[in-house]
């Protein structure tokens, strides 16, 4: 039973959140997701995984919050927005995701997420509790769905009504409880699959499932391979991450730039030309992409894209 106490420590840790920069903050009780078990197991018995073995391991694991803190009884979800019109400037150069314009991500999140967790245990001692960004394995959009952000969309990402899709998920599990919001039950998809119908290789699929093997973030990103002979003249140009299935999505029409200054994107960047791409050396790679997603890739890799996409589009 959710107490007062447990209703004013909810309340200060949202506002908590929203002082610190973040868009969403949503609360759910801890739980096994049984139910995303078989849909997991499914996808990766289908080989959709692709090359991310990892993502056959620690199924149980992922789908219980108790084996990441131990008495876990809440799990609090944090959203933060990444969308910018502030885009590479020179046409047909080769082009990257929005979330890797500026500091990565995992960095940014996870400092605000160790302030909230400090300032949860200044109010509640006995606390124990754990901040997480991409670090464990944990469905990180299933609970923002359980926590009450919005719906999975066809193209698999949560959309939120008020800021669309773009935004990061951070999560804090605690051994305490709070006061829980709902669920989204809703689907505010409709009939729309502009985002299925608009996909550059056919990676989405019907059950709102993504086929890594097409996917081009994946294939830009993770993949450890050659790049498929028949994929390479659909990249589009995108050497790292693909925006495209949010792009289209109308829930996007009006989404609003983010005000996280860690996010912007350098002005060096911004401006660079084909040939600037490709005369890329190890230390320009270094430099600026020092502290970004983009920085795990490595040079060798991200350069052999950027080669690819070049030649696709001469």
């Amino acid at each position: 039973m959710t107490t007062s106490s447990d209703k004013t420590l909810s309340v200060l840790i949202k506002q908590k959140a929203y002082d610190l920069g973040l868009d969403l903050c949503g609360i759910a009780p801890s739980r096994p997701l049984l139910e995303r078990e078989n849909v997991l197991r499914k996808w990766c018995a289908g080989g959709m995984n692709s090359g991310m073995i990892y993502l056959e391991k620690n199924i149980e694991k992922r789908i219980n919050p108790e084996f990441l803190v131990p008495g876990a009884k809440s799990v609090i979800v944090t959203g933060l927005n990444y969308y910018t019109n502030d885009n590479q400037e020179e046409q047909d150069v080769p082009i990257l995701s929005r979330y890797v314009f500026g500091i990565n991500y995992h960095d940014v999140i996870m400092k605000k997420l160790d302030l909230i967790l400090e300032f949860i245990r200044g109010l509640e001692h006995e606390i124990e509790g754990r901040s997480f960004v991409d670090s464990e394995p944990l469905l990180e959009k299933a609970w923002a769905v359980e926590a009450g952000f919005g719906w999975q969309g066809r193209h698999s990402i949560v959309i939120n009504n008020k800021i669309g899709s773009f935004f990061f998920i951070g999560i804090i599990i605690l051994n305490i409880e709070l006061d829980y919001d709902k669920p989204c039950k809703e689907n505010g998809c409709g009939n729309c699959r502009l985002c299925i119908d608009l996909c550059p290789t056919g990676a989405i699929n019907e059950d709102g499932t993504i086929d890594a093997r097409k996917c081009i973030a994946n294939l830009t990103i993770e993949n450890r391979g050659p790049i498929p002979e028949d994929i390479i003249p659909k990249l589009g140009g995108r050497v790292y991450g693909c925006d495209r299935c949010q792009e289209v999505c109308p829930w996007n029409k009006n989404a609003k730039s983010h005000k996280t200054p860690e996010f912007e994107l350098p002005a060096e960047l911004k401006y660079m030309t084909t040939e600037d791409w490709l005369n890329l050396t190890r230390e320009q790679f270094d430099r600026l992409f020092k502290n970004s997603p983009i920085e795990r890739r490595k040079y060798e890799p991200f350069m052999r894209n950027v080669t690819i996409v070049t030649k696709a589009g001469s």
